[in-house]
């Protein structure tokens, strides 16, 4: 029997991606449900017409879809769509607006395949409580390796997370002084969307990876690693008490964790090519004095509450800001650091009206901040 699947932010990078691996195995998937923004409704309308799903979920611009296909629109499309009961919801939309769809896909009990590492930094311990065991597959390529790297038994003593470093990683901080968004949106190895891209340059998108494995893996902060390894091949293992580590190698691609995800626990073919093994695999430490948003990211973690929650909107609205050219790219920590310093602190938020309460402040004192500099 064929799985059903929905794919929510469908015309993003890791919508496409998951398409392209449903696409290659029609006998395994089917896809029932597409939502996005609307952003790129041409793109939509043309994945519409090729997949032919029950539903389309659109917040904006209103799409041409086939005859019999549902459409859903307006602000909760999406959160509509996750609920609609299915194999799998892969959770592909950017940022804090992938929340409410995470949280509607595990109250309707359906399998979450999840892309949107926000909806653990902002809903963390309370999103963790709604999902049932083994509800949720991480498909971040650092949580998927870990995640498979666990599956083969006990003694867990830590978990390792890999970053690329990003662009500027060799740079000295005076050098960081010129750079521009059309500089750090040229990543070495990954081809992703430009909010992430910039985490990636900032280590911010490490850091809120530390706080999603957190909570997905129930380790503690001290017993989660980050290395930098600039060929992006491991991305994450785990360390065990014995004093072995097992670690997961794979080229850089995200088809490789979407297929896991959508799959999960068989594997299907993808179209990478596996690991070449004469090449060189490093590793390095990262350089907090630099680089400040992971370290911000891991005080922000350990102090939860409602420090998560306003990392995050404030990172979205300092990359936002950079990305528009109107702060510089050292700016972008400053702008976090300010954030967190002036949100009043709170128990932990458990439910929706609560962290969006929090989000909605910390976007607030993040503007402002911005529109001092």
């Amino acid at each position: 029997m064929r799985r059903r699947v929905t794919v929510l932010g469908s015309t993003g990078s890791i919508g496409r991606q998951a398409l392209d691996v449903i696409r290659r195995h029609p006998e395994r998937f089917e896809v029932a449900g597409l939502a996005a923004g609307g952003s790129s409704v041409e793109v939509l309308e043309r994945q519409a017409a090729e997949f032919r799903p029950e539903y389309v979920a659109v917040r904006d611009e209103v799409p041409s879809v086939p005859s019999g296909t549902k459409l859903l629109c307006g602000e909760r499309a999406a959160e509509e769509l996750a609920a609609v009961p299915v194999d799998v919801v892969l959770n592909g939309i950017v940022g804090f607006a992938g929340l409410a769809a995470t949280v509607s896909a595990l109250r309707a009990g359906n399998r979450l395949a999840l892309a949107n590492k926000e909806s653990l930094v902002a809903g963390g311990e309370w999103v963790m409580s709604l999902a049932g065991e083994g509800q949720i597959i991480p498909v971040d390529s650092e949580h998927s390796a870990i995640f498979q790297c666990l599956e083969g038994g006990g003694g867990l003593a830590g978990v390792l997370l890999t970053a690329s470093g990003g662009p500027f990683f060799e740079l000295e901080k005076r050098d960081l002084l010129e750079v521009g968004p059309e500089d750090a949106l040229k990543h070495p190895n990954w081809e992703m969307g430009a909010r992430v891209t910039v985490d990636s340059a900032t280590m911010m998108n490490k850091g809120l990876e530390v706080i999603e494995a957190h909570h997905l893996f129930g380790v503690p902060y001290d017993d989660i690693k980050v290395a930098v390894h600039r060929q992006s091949i491991v991305h994450g293992g785990v360390m065990l008490k014995d004093g072995s580590v097992i670690l997961h190698a794979a080229l850089p691609d995200m088809r490789i964790p979407i297929a896991y995800g959508l799959s999960h626990p068989e594997r299907v073919e993808t179209g990478v090519e596996t690991v070449p093994f004469d090449a060189v695999w490093t590793f390095q430490e990262p350089r907090d004095e630099i680089f400040r948003c992971l370290p911000l990211a891991l005080e922000a973690g350990r102090a939860g509450g409602a420090y998560p929650i306003a990392l995050n909107a404030a990172d979205e609205v300092a990359v936002a800001a950079f990305l528009e050219k109107r702060i510089a790219f050292l700016e972008i920590a400053d702008i976090i650091e300010g954030v967190l310093e002036r949100i009043p602190a709170a128990g932990r938020p458990d439910s929706m009206e609560a962290i969006t309460a929090v989000d909605r402040a910390a976007r607030e004192l993040a503007e402002r901040e911005v529109s001092h500099r």
